[in-house]
């Protein structure tokens, strides 16, 4: 992971993980004023337990007011501050004369923690948030993260329609595509994978750090695979169209290559490469700490719905998966035989 202190995208990727945050909870002890539902803290509160100053606080209030608030930081006002006031007043030190009071939850407790560089207490903090959230998620998936994709249950059938749009593919490449069918595979495999993520297998399996048994396309998301089934469909049309205009003639690899690239640069691909490059950047990043610099500008904070789906109750057990679809992972075993990765 990268410096909290600098990265929005860490900071949010952290807050919207619900299951890290619990165990960090409780890790750190802290509990504040139960109110409303969730415990609450005053800016003094904060600055007490980070060791700074009140206007330290005040400072980074102001200039991440937006980040903060989206987080749970808050005004208390009118009907909400009387009833806090009876509430807790010993506790919160404030005249009868106010008329507002800033109150972070504990997602914005730990928000200014992750921003906070003049604290020795809260570089402590980042520290511990970094170790829970790695532990948290292999905790959850009961292990590494390299298949983190199959707990999706959107995976199963959408690697059984990239599997037979392969086949169409690689179909097309032995009867119009002249050369060795193995070499064609990986080559156009490579293309479209460039044009989908810009990375070709062999990078992808270094940043991954997958080992030469480990099948790409095994460890791609739901959404990429789609993207990729298109491209399949797509490629292997434009090659037999193209074989046809040629009045019969095989293609060469290069061409083909053309093709691919002449169709991820259509219009209307766009929005669908830009999806499946975010999410690839981004669940990546936050759940194997895999870094595609390649697309880094599709970096985003992963939602707290793809946390539920990939490792809380909507995610399913990769054993199970495994026991109750062994027929379909037969068959995508045997669509490996057409051409790896």
């Amino acid at each position: 992971m990268n410096d909290l202190t600098v990265s929005n995208i860490e900071r949010q990727n952290v807050l919207n993980n619900k299951y890290a945050v619990a165990k960090i909870q409780d890790n750190l002890g802290i509990t504040g004023m139960e109110f409303e539902g969730e415990y609450r803290f005053t800016k003094k509160m904060v600055a007490d337990f980070y060791e700074v100053d009140i206007s330290t606080i005040n400072r980074y209030l102001a200039e991440y007011e937006n980040e903060l608030k989206y987080n749970g930081y808050v005004l208390c006002k009118g009907k909400r501050l009387k009833e806090l006031k009876l509430q807790f007043g010993h506790l919160i030190n404030e005249t009868s004369k106010t008329t507002q009071l800033g109150l972070f939850n504990f997602r914005a407790f730990l928000n200014i923690g992750m921003l906070l560089t003049e604290s020795e207490k809260a570089k402590q903090v980042r520290s511990i948030i970094l170790d829970i959230v790695i532990a948290t998620i292999n905790e959850r998936v009961g292990g590494g993260t390299k298949y983190i994709n199959r707990r999706d249950a959107n995976y199963l059938p959408t690697a059984i329609k990239e599997t037979n749009y392969r086949k169409q593919l690689t179909s097309a490449l032995r009867a119009y595509v002249n050369g060795h069918e193995t070499n064609m595979y990986s080559e156009v495999t490579n293309a479209i994978y460039k044009a989908v993520f810009r990375e070709n297998a062999k990078e992808y399996r270094e940043i991954l750090k997958l080992d030469s048994k480990d099948n790409v396309r095994h460890t791609l998301y739901a959404e990429v695979l789609l993207v990729i089934a298109s491209f399949e469909n797509g490629v292997g049309a434009a090659i037999r169209d193209a074989y046809n205009e040629k009045g019969n003639i095989k293609l060469t690899v290069q061409e083909v290559e053309t093709l691919i690239m002449k169709l991820a640069e259509a219009p209307m691909q766009k929005p669908y490469l830009d999806d499946a490059r975010a999410k690839m950047a981004s669940r990546d990043l936050s759940f194997r700490d895999a870094y595609h610099s390649n697309i880094e500008e599709y970096l985003r904070a992963v939602s707290p719905e793809e946390y539920d789906r990939f490792i809380g109750d909507k995610s399913i057990d990769i054993d199970q998966i495994l026991e109750e679809n062994s027929d379909v992972l037969k068959r995508l075993k045997q669509a490996d035989e057409d051409g790896e990765d």
